[in-house]
């Protein structure tokens, strides 16, 4: 421990009241000069109780200064801050947490300060059983027997409501469902009772039912125990919902911070834009103002006028031509098999589905992850073969095509998937990755037209000739969903199913491919069967939406009539679940 900073006076290294004290901190990871600085000259104070949420787009620095307070950036990331990163700790009193040995860091970590990661399934060890992973928190910080520990992680498990907590004990992540797999975080994170939780993202792989009940629970958890937290996201509605105050994160620096009641009066055009460029939900604009819109003029959407932003509404197209026509399609998969090897019982993914899709429209499907969204978009594509009905595209039967006849098929009908790094070989560049499939159904007469072609296509989805030659490391999430859109648009399809394709993406890049996908949908006349969680999304897309619950379609209607007056009760739930300000925003 450094004497000098544990002797220090409270007053001089932090405030009454205050857990956590960021003052001045940087990181780079070139050098220390202030043009090097990724996170730079960052001031945030959090009190007891209190919740901070810090927002902004990728890469502006939100879980870099996050990381810092654990002690966890990349070994090659220089540190530093003009006055310290200072935190009150139970055991060690105040301290600078730059300044303090490696021991006792670790004993920070865990123990006074915890952190939920965004992608839960990543963050637990897949070889482990879930109860373990909890336990050994447990036992390394509280020191106590296995009995014991057992019986505090079964209480933690009925602390944040999962479900048969000795069951959960004994499964394994991939057992387990996106919610429960955050809930059973949510229990190592908060397993020693820390001052100060760091939840970062943890609610933007969830569906929007899955993450109000996740926000409650943390919300719930931090007012029982009077837990500071440090709440980054890039979504302002979850920060209205659970944040007391808010900072802004751009670039590496905070550009505004206030009160999260006080969103709509912000000050900053960063702040303004990342407000605007949420699809609106009691409206359907025709294109969504980004970020950069405000950046260049902060007084943008005053400038619109409320016809051509906010009141138009796209109508369903008046050619009633079915390209898709869904008949009591049931897609099952075996639970149980007899000892001969025949299944017994079965789990309907998708149940006695039937719906209709016309030429020229975007058909938006919404619901809760495991409705059966993903496995019913796999089997109109025939990657999943269906159990029972009929799929009918362009007139022809395709629930029974084979070979080259099914080639032709998926040439016609391609699939974004929902995220863009796994959907591109590592190994391949982009227009490595773009040709293949060009090769693959003969696209052109030879490699060099196919690139003209594919140079061309790039810059239809706004990347550059450049571009070709990078591989997939080189791209940002936004550019990596583009190169996989220009890959779909190459075959030159009539139908695109958009598999939550913009749902990991941030609030500012998401409204930009939105924008682009619409684009594209009028210049090579495209049908969507776009799906989502995200039901505001799936609302600015839609000309009409469907809405699947267990395996069935519960719902459809044009898009502004399931939104004002939907009929299934599971509809009202999912609308009633969107997080925050925007359910009465205008």
């Amino acid at each position: 421990m450094n004497k000098k900073v544990q002797n220090m006076p409270t007053q001089s290294i932090i405030s009454n009241n205050s857990v956590l004290e960021i003052k001045g901190l940087n990181v780079s990871f070139n050098n220390s000069k202030p043009s090097s600085h990724v996170v730079k000259d960052v001031h945030l104070q959090i009190k007891q109780g209190e919740v901070l949420g810090v927002v902004g787009e990728s890469g502006s620095g939100k879980t870099l200064t996050a990381l810092s307070v654990l002690g966890l950036c990349p070994p090659q990331a220089v540190v530093t801050a003009t006055e310290g990163l200072f935190f009150y700790s139970e055991k060690f009193g105040n301290i600078d947490i730059l300044k303090i040995k490696n021991k006792q860091l670790q004993y920070l970590r865990g123990a006074e300060i915890s952190i939920i990661f965004q992608e839960p399934m990543t963050s637990l060890n897949p070889v482990l059983r879930c109860g373990n992973q909890v336990m050994e928190n447990i036992i390394i910080h509280k020191k106590i027997s296995k009995k014991a520990a057992k019986q505090k992680v079964t209480s933690l498990f009925e602390e944040v409501q999962l479900p048969e907590p000795e069951k959960i004990f004994k499964s394994f992540p991939h057992q387990l469902s996106g919610g429960q797999k955050q809930r059973v975080m949510i229990s190592m994170a908060l397993s020693c009772r820390p001052r100060l939780l760091i939840a970062d993202e943890p609610t933007t792989a969830l569906d929007v039912s899955v993450q109000k009940s996740i926000l409650q629970l943390i919300r719930f958890l931090q007012q029982k125990y009077n837990m500071s937290v440090l709440f980054i996201t890039h979504d302002l509605r979850v920060v209205s919902e659970i944040c007391d105050r808010v900072a802004v994160m751009q670039k590496g620096e905070v550009v505004e911070s206030l009160k999260s009641i006080h969103l709509f009066k912000a000050i900053h055009p960063y702040t303004k834009g990342l407000i605007a460029c949420r699809p609106p939900t009691d409206s359907r604009p025709k294109l969504l103002p980004t970020v950069q819109d405000f950046i260049a003029d902060e007084n943008f959407l005053s400038k619109q006028s409320a016809d051509s932003l906010y009141k138009s509404e796209r109508h369903s197209s008046e050619n009633k031509e079915v390209i898709l026509s869904v008949e009591n399609l049931t897609t099952a998969f075996p639970l149980k098999i007899n000892l001969f090897g025949s299944p017994v019982a079965f789990l309907k993914a998708v149940d006695n589905v039937s719906f209709d899709v016309f030429r020229g429209e975007t058909m938006g499907l919404v619901g809760e992850s495991g409705c059966g969204k993903t496995s019913l978009s796999r089997t109109i594509l025939r990657l999943l073969d269906l159990s029972y009905g009929k799929i009918i595209f362009n007139n022809q039967d395709v629930s029974k095509l084979k070979g080259k006849k099914l080639k032709n098929l998926r040439k016609n009908c391609q699939i974004i998937f929902q995220d863009p790094y796994s959907s591109l070989n590592p190994n391949l560049t982009a227009g490595e990755a773009i040709l293949e499939p060009m090769r693959v159904h003969n696209i052109e007469k030879n490699d060099k037209s196919r690139k003209d072609y594919i140079i061309n296509i790039l810059k239809k989805v706004e990347l550059s000739e450049n571009d070709f030659n990078k591989y997939p490391h080189q791209f940002s999430g936004g550019q990596r969903q583009r190169i996989v859109i220009a890959r779909a648009l190459v075959l030159n399809p009539s139908f695109i199913i958009c598999d939550e394709a913009v749902s990991s993406l941030d609030v500012s890049v998401q409204a930009q491919v939105l924008n682009l996908l619409n684009s594209l949908k009028q210049d090579f006349n495209l049908t969507y069967l776009f799906i989502s969680h995200d039901l505001s999304v799936v609302k600015f897309m839609s000309d009409r939406i469907m809405v699947m619950e267990k395996g069935k379609i519960v719902e459809t209607g044009k898009s502004a009539d399931v939104f004002q007056n939907p009929q299934n009760q599971y509809t009202k739930k999912l609308i009633e679940s969107i997080p925050g300000i925007y359910r009465h925003e205008h």
